[in-house]
């Protein structure tokens, strides 16, 4: 594991995959695969999606204080893991993939993916290896400021399967969108999930196919 205890307090721009602006921010914790950065806000980073790190030159003078992050005082050691399973029934920002975060709650962690309950999608199967960040919201927001009649927090009323491959079997022959629908060949039907690829039958009618570790997210409209 790298050693990052010498830039503990230390500004630092981050280069993170499929974010076209640098994240910067004070580092204030790391563990074996996650960083914590403070900008304002905490953001926790998989280290994985880190393409490149460097000291900022330009230091934030307003950050004069860091106040005590969210989860750290929970855990002993922290991870990636660990992390999420404190994250849970938080209301949190997630950025995964685009250039739009998606805000909601974590409900359920499996092997290699979670579910997250948003507002605007509704339920959402992220793989595990493509959250590029979290950021956790203070007790007291709501998404939108929906009041809980309007969005209430529950668990995903499905059956889970242990991994996302597994869980992309459940829902063969159904219509569903990868990534967030940012591409009409990421929209349609689930004709067969097999050795790690997927058949989706565009609108045109047409066959796509996608291998599963490029899927970021799954969700039914």
């Amino acid at each position: 594991m790298q050693d990052f205890h010498s830039l503990i307090g230390t500004q630092i721009e981050f280069e993170v995959s499929g974010r076209p602006n640098p994240v910067k921010g004070i580092l204030v914790d790391f563990g074996s695969d996650i960083l914590v950065i403070y900008n304002g806000q905490f953001l926790y980073l998989p280290i994985i999606h880190m393409q490149s790190m460097k000291i900022s030159l330009n230091s934030n003078s307003e950050i004069t204080e860091t106040p005590e992050a969210p989860f750290e005082n929970q855990i002993e050691k922290i991870s990636y893991r660990k992390i999420l399973m404190n994250a849970k029934g938080i209301f949190v920002e997630l950025y995964v993939t685009g250039d739009q975060s998606i805000h909601g709650y974590i409900t359920s962690i499996m092997n290699d993916y979670f579910i997250f309950h948003t507002p605007v999608y509704r339920t959402l199967i992220v793989h595990l290896h493509h959250l590029k960040y979290l950021i956790p919201y203070n007790v007291n927001v709501t998404p939108y400021s929906l009041t809980q009649e309007s969005f209430p927090f529950k668990p995903a009323d499905m059956t889970l399967a242990r991994t996302f491959e597994q869980q992309l079997k459940k829902v063969e022959g159904k219509f569903i969108v990868l990534d967030l629908g940012r591409d009409d060949n990421r929209i349609g039907l689930l004709k067969k999930m097999e050795n790690n690829m997927i058949e989706l039958i565009t609108a045109n009618g047409r066959s796509v196919y996608i291998h599963l570790d490029h899927i970021k997210t799954v969700h039914q409209p």
